[in-house]
């Protein structure tokens, strides 16, 4: 039996398996989110929620609240401000989160200009002001994502580790790269053990998890109690779950294809139209890519271009089954 085919525990949330979907803003919002469920991902976090203006009634992120499904509701805030954070904290509180993540790992620019996600690793002090605030603000459980530090010249993960689980973090997440590596190079699991080694609350592992192998490598350089999926489930959200049931020692379903990878597709698109409204045609045509390039479907640039930039809803939907069922050439 695979030492991780039991369920993982957060503050009494027990957990089917050991492999999450990561939040990614503008990605994990409740439609892939209920996908990544419904194949048996372990847990899914929602989009990145700016706590300033979730505070403030900004309709993107209420939207953004949304539960997905019935796996614990996890709501990621990001902010700078304890003040937020807090009213950030008991808003996702009122709307039934279970847990609340607190973002220290973003490294876009106009999250860290402002002194919020992976910035807050250059100011500890600061980000455990955060802390305390999210932790004060409702009864859930807190937990933390970030890297392993601004640089290489402050791998400060584990440091903050020890000092976030004291304030009452219940769960860490650790994206094997610094904040100035943003998504270059390889994440360097092995350096997540230092955190393994610091906490004594279950640490996950995030950074390059594409498939089974790879989670199996992270797991064992790392030390950590399970993997975060993050760019390896765009196009196949069924990905979390095959890796969750890998690590359990199941047998992990195949990837759809044919009829059934359409069905995915197309509810995956009348999904984010239901969800955006009128610009939904253009938040899906990075899942539709998603799913081409997972598909291994290449196809001619009028056709790419008629399903990828077509403003018609109706359009697209009658272009899905043709593309996806496999009807058209397949990459070597």
């Amino acid at each position: 039996m695979s030492k991780f085919a039991c369920g993982l525990s957060i503050a009494g949330h027990v957990l089917p398996n050991r492999a999450f979907l990561a939040p990614m803003a503008g990605i994990t919002d409740a439609p892939m989110r209920r996908l990544a469920e419904r194949f048996g991902a372990g847990l899914v976090v929602s989009e990145m929620i700016a706590s300033n203006a979730l505070a403030t009634g900004q309709d993107e992120m209420l939207r953004k609240l949304d539960k997905s499904g019935n796996l614990p509701h996890v709501v990621q805030l990001a902010g700078c401000e304890a003040q937020w954070m807090q009213r950030g904290a008991e808003i996702a509180c009122e709307a039934g989160a279970d847990i609340i993540d607190i973002n220290m790992g973003c490294p876009a620019k106009r999250v860290t200009n402002g002194y919020a996600g992976s910035a807050l690793m250059r100011v500890p002090d600061e980000a455990l002001r955060l802390i305390d605030a999210v932790v004060a603000a409702t009864p859930l459980p807190v937990t933390v994502k970030m890297r392993l530090g601004w640089d290489d010249d402050s791998l400060n993960a584990a440091d903050l580790a020890r000092r976030a689980v004291d304030a009452g973090v219940q769960m860490i997440t650790v994206h094997g790269r610094t904040r100035q590596q943003f998504y270059k190079g390889e994440a360097r699991w092995n350096l997540v053990r230092a955190v393994v080694e610091a906490v004594d609350v279950p640490v996950v592992v995030n950074g390059d998890i594409v498939d089974l192998a790879a989670a199996e490598d992270a797991l064992s350089q790392s030390g950590a109690a399970a993997v975060m999926i993050g760019r390896g489930a765009q196009g196949q959200p069924w990905v979390v779950g095959q890796i969750g049931a890998g690590l359990a020692g199941q047998g992990a379903a195949l990837a759809p294809t044919g009829a059934e990878l359409v069905e995915i597709v197309s509810e995956h698109y009348e999904a984010l139209l239901s969800t955006y409204g009128r610009i939904g045609v253009r938040v899906a045509r990075k899942h539709l890519d998603w799913y081409l390039e997972a598909a291994g479907i290449v196809l001619e640039k009028p056709i790419r271009a008629s399903l990828l930039n077509s403003e018609n809803a109706e359009e697209v939907l009658g272009m899905i089954p043709s593309i996806y069922a496999g009807n058209w050439r397949q990459a070597a």
